[in-house]
């Protein structure tokens, strides 16, 4: 994934994807400057298309998208976690109900 980040939160999305999962580069879009050159663009395009770098990238977003369709499949933590919010949910509008 190249980044291009404009304004608010996409600064940390980018800072996710090229520090914490390391699965892309930053074209060097600063927060007071939006103009980025012509060079910088391309070198991220080939750092992110091109060579050992480029498939440690693809492999850890693979791994990434096998850990996240693992999650939200049935028993998985991410089903699990949405199915308890809305059994606590749904028993709270039955709760309120009864006070009434």
């Amino acid at each position: 994934m190249v980044t291009w980040p404009l304004g608010a939160e996409q600064f940390y999305n980018e800072k996710l994807v090229t520090d914490v999962l390391e699965i892309g580069v930053g074209v060097g879009a600063r927060v007071e400057d939006c103009v980025v050159e012509k060079g910088a663009i391309e070198s991220a395009l080939k750092r992110v298309m091109v060579g050992e770098e480029a498939e440690g990238f693809r492999n850890r977003a693979k791994s990434l998208a096998l850990k996240a369709n693992k999650a939200v499949q049935v028993g998985g933590s991410s089903y699990s976690h949405l199915s308890s919010l809305i059994q606590e949910l749904h028993s709270r509008s039955w709760q309120s109900k009864l006070i009434c």
